[in-house]
Protein backbone atom coordinates (compact mmCIF):
# COMPACT_ATOMS: atom_id res chain seq x y z
CA UNK A 1 0.00 0.00 0.00
CA UNK A 2 1.55 3.74 -0.92
CA UNK A 3 2.72 5.26 1.73
CA UNK A 4 0.38 9.03 1.81
CA UNK A 5 2.50 12.22 0.32
CA UNK A 6 2.01 15.58 1.01
CA UNK A 7 -0.62 17.66 -1.00
CA UNK A 8 0.42 19.58 -4.07
CA UNK A 9 0.98 23.05 -2.99
CA UNK A 10 -1.50 24.76 -5.32
CA UNK A 11 -4.20 22.16 -4.12
CA UNK A 12 -3.21 23.13 -0.18
CA UNK A 13 -3.21 26.61 -1.41
CA UNK A 14 -7.13 26.22 -2.46
CA UNK A 15 -8.34 24.47 0.12
CA UNK A 16 -7.07 27.34 2.57
CA UNK A 17 -8.48 29.40 0.17
CA UNK A 18 -12.27 27.46 0.52
CA UNK A 19 -11.84 27.87 4.21
CA UNK A 20 -11.70 31.21 4.68
CA UNK A 21 -13.92 32.09 2.16
CA UNK A 22 -16.76 30.27 3.97
CA UNK A 23 -19.63 31.89 5.65
CA UNK A 24 -18.65 30.69 9.13
CA UNK A 25 -21.69 32.76 10.54
CA UNK A 26 -24.03 31.57 8.20
CA UNK A 27 -22.94 27.69 9.33
CA UNK A 28 -23.08 28.38 12.50
CA UNK A 29 -27.07 27.43 12.78
CA UNK A 30 -26.69 24.66 10.43
CA UNK A 31 -24.38 23.05 12.69
CA UNK A 32 -25.52 23.98 15.76
CA UNK A 33 -28.22 24.43 17.90
CA UNK A 34 -26.69 27.19 19.80
CA UNK A 35 -23.39 28.47 19.83
CA UNK A 36 -22.33 28.04 16.14
CA UNK A 37 -19.58 30.97 16.12
CA UNK A 38 -17.98 29.66 18.87
CA UNK A 39 -17.44 26.24 17.52
CA UNK A 40 -16.36 26.92 13.83
CA UNK A 41 -13.55 29.16 15.55
CA UNK A 42 -12.19 26.04 17.11
CA UNK A 43 -13.09 23.59 14.70
CA UNK A 44 -12.22 25.59 11.64
CA UNK A 45 -8.18 25.49 11.86
CA UNK A 46 -8.95 21.20 12.67
CA UNK A 47 -11.35 20.59 10.12
CA UNK A 48 -8.94 21.82 7.34
CA UNK A 49 -5.46 20.19 9.49
CA UNK A 50 -7.21 16.79 9.55
CA UNK A 51 -9.12 17.12 6.64
CA UNK A 52 -5.85 17.42 4.52
CA UNK A 53 -3.80 14.47 6.30
CA UNK A 54 -6.99 12.41 5.35
CA UNK A 55 -6.89 13.30 1.48
CA UNK A 56 -3.32 12.25 1.37
CA UNK A 57 -4.25 8.61 2.57
CA UNK A 58 -6.96 8.77 0.15
CA UNK A 59 -5.07 9.92 -2.59
CA UNK A 60 -2.82 6.69 -2.13
CA UNK A 61 -5.84 4.49 -2.20
CA UNK A 62 -7.89 6.07 -5.48
CA UNK A 63 -7.43 5.56 -8.81
CA UNK A 64 -6.56 8.20 -11.37
CA UNK A 65 -9.67 9.55 -13.18
CA UNK A 66 -12.53 7.39 -10.93
CA UNK A 67 -15.57 8.65 -9.96
CA UNK A 68 -16.80 9.08 -6.11
CA UNK A 69 -20.30 9.47 -4.45
CA UNK A 70 -20.31 11.40 -1.42
CA UNK A 71 -23.42 11.17 0.75
CA UNK A 72 -23.91 14.26 3.09
CA UNK A 73 -20.38 16.26 2.06
CA UNK A 74 -20.10 19.26 4.09
CA UNK A 75 -17.10 21.54 5.01
CA UNK A 76 -15.07 18.73 6.34
CA UNK A 77 -14.95 17.31 3.23
CA UNK A 78 -13.77 20.33 1.38
CA UNK A 79 -9.88 18.89 1.02
CA UNK A 80 -10.45 15.45 0.01
CA UNK A 81 -12.70 16.71 -2.69
CA UNK A 82 -9.99 19.35 -3.87
CA UNK A 83 -7.58 16.66 -3.61
CA UNK A 84 -9.56 14.19 -5.75
CA UNK A 85 -10.35 16.67 -8.53
CA UNK A 86 -6.72 18.44 -9.03
CA UNK A 87 -4.64 15.58 -8.01
CA UNK A 88 -6.36 12.80 -9.45
CA UNK A 89 -8.74 13.81 -12.20
CA UNK A 90 -11.16 12.24 -10.79
CA UNK A 91 -15.18 13.06 -10.47
CA UNK A 92 -16.89 14.00 -7.52
CA UNK A 93 -20.64 13.87 -6.97
CA UNK A 94 -20.69 15.65 -3.66
CA UNK A 95 -24.53 15.06 -2.52
CA UNK A 96 -26.43 17.64 0.85
CA UNK A 97 -29.37 17.79 2.10
CA UNK A 98 -29.23 20.74 3.81
CA UNK A 99 -29.83 23.23 0.98
CA UNK A 100 -28.49 26.57 2.72
CA UNK A 101 -24.99 24.75 3.42
CA UNK A 102 -24.95 23.67 0.13
CA UNK A 103 -25.46 27.69 -1.04
CA UNK A 104 -22.72 28.46 1.67
CA UNK A 105 -20.49 25.82 -0.09
CA UNK A 106 -20.66 26.34 -3.61
CA UNK A 107 -20.31 30.28 -2.81
CA UNK A 108 -17.05 29.59 -1.39
CA UNK A 109 -16.10 26.94 -4.41
CA UNK A 110 -16.86 29.27 -7.36
CA UNK A 111 -13.17 28.81 -8.89
CA UNK A 112 -13.09 25.37 -7.41
CA UNK A 113 -13.10 21.86 -9.85
CA UNK A 114 -16.20 20.74 -7.66
CA UNK A 115 -19.54 21.53 -6.77
CA UNK A 116 -21.98 20.72 -4.21
CA UNK A 117 -25.44 19.21 -5.35
CA UNK A 118 -28.80 19.61 -2.90
CA UNK A 119 -30.06 16.36 -3.76
CA UNK A 120 -30.14 12.76 -2.05
CA UNK A 121 -26.95 10.47 -2.89
CA UNK A 122 -29.54 7.17 -3.75
CA UNK A 123 -31.21 9.27 -6.53
CA UNK A 124 -27.78 10.07 -7.69
CA UNK A 125 -27.03 7.91 -11.63
CA UNK A 126 -24.02 6.21 -12.21
CA UNK A 127 -21.18 3.86 -10.86
CA UNK A 128 -18.59 5.10 -8.68
CA UNK A 129 -15.69 3.08 -7.40
CA UNK A 130 -15.25 5.39 -4.02
CA UNK A 131 -18.13 6.41 -2.15
CA UNK A 132 -17.83 8.36 1.19
CA UNK A 133 -20.42 8.00 4.06
CA UNK A 134 -19.38 9.40 7.08
CA UNK A 135 -21.77 10.59 9.87
CA UNK A 136 -24.92 9.98 7.92
CA UNK A 137 -26.16 6.33 9.06
CA UNK A 138 -25.92 7.21 12.61
CA UNK A 139 -27.10 10.83 12.41
CA UNK A 140 -28.78 12.24 16.10
CA UNK A 141 -30.38 14.61 13.87
CA UNK A 142 -32.29 11.99 11.60
CA UNK A 143 -31.91 8.85 13.42
CA UNK A 144 -31.90 10.05 17.32
CA UNK A 145 -32.91 6.54 18.62
CA UNK A 146 -30.45 4.32 16.36
CA UNK A 147 -27.83 7.15 17.14
CA UNK A 148 -28.40 6.84 21.03
CA UNK A 149 -27.89 2.88 20.84
CA UNK A 150 -25.08 3.54 18.79
CA UNK A 151 -23.21 5.47 20.76
CA UNK A 152 -23.83 4.16 23.99
CA UNK A 153 -26.38 7.15 25.27
CA UNK A 154 -29.76 5.34 25.17
CA UNK A 155 -31.69 5.34 27.83
CA UNK A 156 -33.76 1.28 28.99
CA UNK A 157 -36.66 3.33 30.06
CA UNK A 158 -37.16 6.13 27.86
CA UNK A 159 -36.06 4.09 24.38
CA UNK A 160 -38.50 4.28 21.70
CA UNK A 161 -38.20 0.75 20.41
CA UNK A 162 -41.48 1.87 17.32
CA UNK A 163 -39.19 4.73 16.19
CA UNK A 164 -35.79 3.21 16.33
CA UNK A 165 -37.41 -0.07 14.28
CA UNK A 166 -38.06 2.84 11.89
CA UNK A 167 -35.48 4.51 11.76
CA UNK A 168 -33.27 0.91 11.66
CA UNK A 169 -35.25 0.19 8.25
CA UNK A 170 -34.59 3.78 6.64
CA UNK A 171 -30.61 3.46 7.29
CA UNK A 172 -30.97 -0.47 5.95
CA UNK A 173 -32.54 1.34 2.60
CA UNK A 174 -30.40 4.26 2.71
CA UNK A 175 -27.62 2.46 2.97
CA UNK A 176 -28.33 0.09 -0.23
CA UNK A 177 -29.44 2.88 -2.03
CA UNK A 178 -25.76 4.09 -1.83
CA UNK A 179 -23.61 1.14 -2.11
CA UNK A 180 -25.35 -0.48 -4.74
CA UNK A 181 -23.88 2.15 -6.60
CA UNK A 182 -20.29 1.05 -5.59
CA UNK A 183 -17.75 -0.78 -8.54
CA UNK A 184 -16.28 -3.97 -7.22
CA UNK A 185 -13.36 -3.81 -6.51
CA UNK A 186 -14.13 -0.60 -4.65
CA UNK A 187 -13.94 1.72 -1.14
CA UNK A 188 -15.91 2.83 1.37
CA UNK A 189 -14.86 5.66 3.39
CA UNK A 190 -17.01 6.21 6.90
CA UNK A 191 -17.13 6.29 10.50
CA UNK A 192 -15.82 3.56 12.76
CA UNK A 193 -19.39 3.92 14.20
CA UNK A 194 -20.68 3.01 10.98
CA UNK A 195 -19.03 0.03 9.81
CA UNK A 196 -21.43 -2.68 11.21
CA UNK A 197 -23.82 -0.70 8.51
CA UNK A 198 -21.08 -1.63 5.62
CA UNK A 199 -20.02 -4.88 6.63
CA UNK A 200 -23.72 -6.28 6.67
CA UNK A 201 -24.62 -4.98 3.39
CA UNK A 202 -21.73 -6.84 1.90
CA UNK A 203 -22.36 -9.96 4.37
CA UNK A 204 -25.84 -10.00 2.77
CA UNK A 205 -24.57 -9.95 -0.91
CA UNK A 206 -21.96 -12.48 -0.39
CA UNK A 207 -19.69 -9.46 -1.22
CA UNK A 208 -15.97 -10.09 0.75
CA UNK A 209 -15.19 -6.66 2.49
CA UNK A 210 -11.55 -5.91 4.22
CA UNK A 211 -11.58 -2.69 7.05
CA UNK A 212 -8.28 -1.39 6.87
CA UNK A 213 -7.08 -1.63 10.89
CA UNK A 214 -6.11 1.89 11.00
CA UNK A 215 -8.71 4.81 11.35
CA UNK A 216 -8.35 9.07 10.87
CA UNK A 217 -9.60 11.55 13.80
CA UNK A 218 -12.14 14.06 12.12
CA UNK A 219 -13.09 17.86 13.81
CA UNK A 220 -16.21 18.38 13.10
CA UNK A 221 -18.34 15.70 14.49
CA UNK A 222 -15.34 13.77 16.03
CA UNK A 223 -16.45 10.33 14.54
CA UNK A 224 -12.94 8.45 13.94
CA UNK A 225 -13.16 7.16 9.74
CA UNK A 226 -12.13 4.22 8.85
CA UNK A 227 -11.24 2.53 4.86
CA UNK A 228 -13.52 -0.23 4.05
CA UNK A 229 -12.48 -2.07 0.36
CA UNK A 230 -15.23 -4.14 -0.52
CA UNK A 231 -15.02 -6.84 -3.46
CA UNK A 232 -11.10 -7.24 -2.71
Amino acid sequence: MSTARRLLPQTRAMIRTLFKRLDYHTLGPIYCDEGGDAFWKAKRGPCQTLGIKLAEVLRSRLKQGGRSLYVGAGVTELPVLAMETMELGRTVVACNLREDEVAVLNQACSDAPFRFIHQDAGDVDGAFDHVWIVSVLNDPERFPELSALSYGRANPVLFDVAAFTKEHETVVALAAHCLRKLQLPGLVTTSTEEINWITDWCLRRNISCVVEPKSYPTAAVEDPVCLIRVGT
